[in-house]
């Protein structure tokens, strides 16, 4: 308790305040958990929105560290890479999100955890659960020849707004937002909730083309354009309106339906526009001015070309500066990228390439790539051969960055409780295929390979030329595990893109069958230069599904495909064990007391001027104690919205609660009034009495 005590001492002093509370609450809902004050989905909801998640390991957490928009320094990864050390196994994680996992940590120990992150400004704050995630952007952004302005600052901004507001902690469900910075997309804005690509008018100011609606999973949904144009200084306001109206009126109870994309689609874009548009008066700001230099490029050269070159194997050299560097906007240098395979670094390999990096590149603006890799920029091209030099002896000049050779998969069932089966061991098998049997493929950008251990599609297999997610099937009383083959989805460009086909469904160990008969059949029939989804769309789905059918043929399964990869017990579907309190809360009562909680909060927001946040938090105490006496009465309700309109069906058109004439009149009022100080005041005591008077109530209900 004391270590912990101290590390807080040490977090920097301008954020020291609302970390400390972040952290200290952190350790107090850890012991009330432990003591059964909390019940375990309440409990889970907390540490997800300060980045602790569950893992399929019974005991231990994964930590997810948010890095907006993939960009570290040396100091911090330095940081990380110690703490994976005392904390964890000593592996980091790269995420398609842009974030660091390190795993296996103890639950107790994630508040000292956090303390000591937070002393090199690295949060832990909302990177899981219900709330706005991390932001992510194309990594070459400041440094690309085709972009239009450097989209950095702008993520930058919405990550630096959006952390601890209100309205954003307890969404039905999360928030994924990122930004291209230019039409080839590599952000792929159109699998997003919000995504934006950058413009400029014919005044030649600076704006977005807004995507919104768009994800992945189970079901996936292709982004909506908002906008063709939205002003730099709306883009802020309009995402604020649309996250109020996607918690008032998204789903809560049924989780498959609760993403953003099912709001849309339910009740149209034009009508989601319209009530963004009928919380504009609700905004504290409404426009919001983005800080163009707040992520400021920093280049560090300090030239070798005086030293002796070292000796480089030419073609090798050739090959990865053909496949994994290019030249930057600023003349006379280069970013380059590093292959992770898996995304997984150990500590000791990421302490040195931090100290690699020190010396050939900017240390302040690392990037990781949303395909689980590093971007090195402000590489002086003299430098190259001596920084290549340096990378191979860490193994990471692997060449074939992005290309067919450089496989994305999400950890699987290595860490993760949904996962079927494994998507880790597989990948590094189709690899080896990929850089033994087609070597020249690692110059080939067109197919990209994608795996997810399950259809949550964490892998983004969805949005792959050639896709594989975990499954399973049964072959008499055995269980086999099994990859879902599919094929033709991609980015098409400008924010638009197309989700792969279901195809087939085959035993995991043929995986790397699957891949030879495709690039076969590929080679063989395509004509010179064709992409792989025009040959798709020239065959046609079924034309696939029969040229795999006899790897998919299941008669004759040989002994070792009832195991999946890298395992020596006979496959079983499995599902990770969570926490448990362990003992029956009253849910009501816990829905008074966080009520009584959402007060204290708008209190101390009002005490610190912030007013808008204060109005939010008396929103929410009155959202609690009105659910909790429709749970008491056995009314059961999956949006804010159905809520208010429950509440007043049930308790003041009966005559049975007397206290107010219309519940929907007394909470819209946020709605309807500027985020004054005066109105924060009113809204409080009302949101206080109308908490009061529910508590009588039930009281009273339970006496008779």
């Amino acid at each position: 308790m004391q270590s912990f005590r101290n590390e807080i001492e040490l977090i920097n002093h301008s954020t020291k305040a609302l970390v400390e509370k972040d952290i200290i609450d952190l350790e107090k809902k850890i012991h009330e958990f432990r003591e059964g004050k909390i019940n375990e989905d309440k409990f889970r909801s907390l540490r997800l929105a300060r980045g602790v998640y569950g893992q399929r390991q019974q005991g231990v957490q994964m930590i997810r560290i948010k890095l907006p928009f993939g960009k570290i320094n040396t100091k911090q990864l330095i940081r990380i890479a110690d703490i994976s050390d005392e904390y964890s196994n000593g592996n980091l994680h790269l995420t398609t999100r842009q974030d660091i996992q390190i795993h296996h940590v103890s639950l107790d120990r994630t508040p000292e955890l956090w303390a000591k992150l937070e002393q090199d400004d690295i949060t832990l704050r909302e990177a899981c659960g219900n709330t706005v995630r991390n932001i992510t952007a194309s990594p070459e952004a400041g440094i690309d020849t085709d972009e239009l302005f450097d989209v950095s600052p702008y993520a930058n901004a919405l990550f630096q707004y959006f952390l601890r507001k209100p309205f954003g902690q307890e969404l039905g469900r999360k928030i994924k937002i990122a930004f291209s910075n230019n039409d080839t997309d590599t952000a792929f804005t159109y699998i997003h909730d919000f995504g934006f690509i950058p413009r400029l008018n014919e005044n030649n100011k600076r704006g977005f083309k807004v995507l919104i609606g768009g994800g992945l999973g189970a079901q996936p949904f292709l982004a909506q354009t908002a906008f063709e144009f939205l002003p730099e200084n709306k883009l802020i306001p309009f995402v604020e309106a649309s996250i109020r109206v996607f918690d008032r009126y998204g789903e809560r109870v049924s989780r498959h339906k609760a993403r953003l994309k099912y709001l849309i689609n339910k009740i149209g874009i034009e009508e989601f526009i319209k009530l963004t548009k009928e919380e504009e008066k609700a905004l504290l700001n409404k426009i919001v001015k983005i800080d163009r230099d707040s992520t400021e490029l920093v280049s560090k050269f300090k030239s070798k070309a005086s030293a002796e070159l070292p000796y480089i194997h030419s073609a090798e050299f050739s090959k990865w500066l053909k496949t994994n560097t290019f030249n930057q906007k600023q003349k006379g240098f280069h970013g380059v990228y590093l292959k992770v395979q898996l995304g997984n670094i150990s500590s000791q390999k990421a302490r040195e390439l931090a100290n690699i990096v020190d010396l050939y590149a900017s240390s302040e603006d690392i990037r990781i790539t949303i395909n689980q890799g590093f971007l090195l920029k402000f590489v002086a091209t003299e430098e190259l051969p001596f920084l290549f030099d340096e990378l191979k002896e860490l193994n990471l000049a692997t060449p074939g960055f992005d290309s067919v050779a450089d496989i994305t998969a999400c950890p699987g069932t290595d860490t993760c409780n949904l996962a079927i089966s494994n998507s880790t061991h597989i990948s590094v098998e189709l690899e080896k295929v990929i850089y033994t049997e087609y070597p020249e493929l690692i110059y080939n950008h067109d197919i990209k390979i994608k795996i997810s251990g399950c259809m949550n599609a964490c892998g983004q297999h969805s949005l792959a030329q050639i896709g594989f997610h975990g499954s399973s099937f049964k072959v008499g009383t055995n269980v086999v595990p099994a990859l879902q083959v599919l094929l033709g989805g991609g980015t098409l460009g400008n924010g638009n893109g197309r989700i792969s086909d279901k195809i087939i469904k085959v035993a995991s160990k043929r995986a790397p069958d699957v891949l030879r008969k495709l690039f076969d059949d590929f080679e063989q029939n395509a004509e010179e230069g064709e992409y792989f989804n025009s040959y798709y769309d020239k065959k046609g789905k079924d034309y696939f599904y029969q040229l795999l059918k006899p790897i998919g043929d299941n008669s004759n399964l040989q002994e070792n495909e009832f195991f999946d990869w890298d395992s020596e017990e006979k496959f079983q579907t499995a599902i990770g064990v969570g926490e448990c309190a362990g003992v029956i809360i009253d849910l009501v009562q816990t829905l008074f007391f966080e009520a009584d909680e959402k007060l204290a909060w708008s209190a101390e927001a009002f005490d610190n001027g912030q007013f808008g946040d204060s109005i939010y938090y008396s929103y929410a105490s009155f959202i609690h104690s009105a659910k909790g006496l429709l749970l008491d009465a056995n009314v059961h309700v999956n949006t804010h919205h159905t809520l208010i309109s429950d509440f007043d069906k049930h308790f003041i058109e009966t005559g049975l609660f007397t206290n107010i004439k219309s519940f929907k009149e007394l909470i819209l009022q946020i709605k309807q009034n500027e985020p004054s100080k005066e109105f924060a005041v009113t809204y409080f005591n009302e949101a206080k009495q109308f908490t009061e008077a529910v508590k009588i109530y039930r009281e009273k209900i339970k006496q008779n």
